[in-house]
Order: structure tokens, then C-alpha cells, then sequence
């Protein structure tokens, strides 16, 4: 089974967060695929720990060697298609993308963002949640 993970879920896996055990177990024997765009977002939101002085860094490097031994298969999405979400809900690309993602592979999205969980819902699209 294909799931779509974001870069909340990869965060909590790498910063050791509560929902970690959580959210192994949901993923274990699974096939994590996510839009390239994940990728991005995940340098970005280490950049923006080290902007704020919340982690050095060697912490950083760390969490993003640890992020590489994740196996997750990035796929495309298409351009056209998330804008059409986009417009339907007013929301950015970057989280459009991801209901992309599991529309295009019919697979669920397993998110920590309610506003993304929430978006996805609304476009009749499978979730898994770990409550917070």
C-alpha cells in the first residue's frame, strides 16, 4: 500500500516528537511516496530552525541525514491539476501538491496539519490521522 506523507509527519519522525511511534507503526510495510515539493519543504523548514536558533547547524545535519534514510519515492504531480485544488479551496500549492499526490495514486495522505487534513477531507480524498 502507497501512502503520501508530508513534511509534518517526516518532522516528527526526524525530531523524535511524540507522534513518532504512531506514525512508524501507520507506515510500517508501506510504500511512503511523496511530490517532490516535500523535499524542498524539508530544507526549508530546517533553515528556518537554524534562522530562529532552535537547532545548529550540526543538529541540522544531522536531521537531514537522518530524513535520507527514509525510503520515500518522490513522484509528480501535475502542475494544472493542483491549480484547479488550488482554486477549489484556497489553499497553497505546496499543500495542493500533496492532495494531488493522493488523488493521482489513490492512496491516503497521513498528515499532523489540520488544515491540511481538513482541505484533503473536503476533496474526498483518505486521510490518516494521529491525534496530537
Amino acid at each position: 500500500m502507497d501512502i503520501v506523507v508530508d513534511t509534518s509527519t517526516l518532522i516528527a519522525v526526524i525530531a523524535d516528537e511524540p507522534e513518532k511511534e504512531a506514525l512508524i507503526e501507520l507506515t510500517t510495510g508501506a510504500n511512503l511516496i511523496a511530490p517532490h515539493s516535500v523535499h524542498w519543504e524539508i530544507g526549508n523548514a530546517f533553515s528556518a530552525m537554524l534562522r530562529r536558533g532552535r537547532i545548529t547547524v550540526e543538529q541540522a545535519i544531522q536531521a537531514v541525514q537522518v530524513y535520507q534514510r527514509i525510503p520515500i519515492r518522490f513522484v509528480d504531480v501535475e502542475l494544472e491539476e493542483t491549480l484547479k485544488i488550488v482554486d477549489a479551496l484556497g489553499i497553497y500549492a505546496y499543500d495542493a501538491y500533496l492532495i494531488r499526490c493522493a488523488q493521482k495514486y489513490k492512496s491516503p495522505l497521513l498528515s499532523l496539519d489540520r488544515n491540511l487534513v481538513d482541505a484533503t477531507k473536503h476533496m474526498g480524498v483518505k486521510v490518516m490521522e494521529v491525534v496530537r
